[in-house]
């Protein structure tokens, strides 16, 4: 990585917990409809790797993009922005 180079990072909401060291992020977002001009919610899933286990469902986290650790899994937990409120 180049010196002072940042890499996108993304907040979403942890969905599921997937595996061992695998979390799946729910990323909401808005986009325009290109013919009516509208805002459509969207959203899309990605699997995170999470080595210390330490995110849970519910939490906001926020990603990166890294190397692919498996077939779906090429994003990495950076931290825990907030997390799940359990009542």
């Amino acid at each position: 990585m180049e010196a002072g180079k940042q890499l996108k990072t993304k907040q979403g909401t942890v969905v599921s917990r997937s595996g061992d060291k695998s979390v799946v992020v729910q990323i909401n977002f808005l986009m325009k409809h290109p013919q009516y001009e509208k805002y459509i919610r969207r959203r899309t899933k990605l699997s995170v790797h999470d080595p210390a286990n330490q995110a849970g469902v519910g939490d906001v986290v926020e990603i990166t993009p890294c190397r692919p650790i498996s077939k779906r899994k090429s994003w990495r937990l950076v931290k825990i922005v907030q997390k799940a409120v359990i009542e």
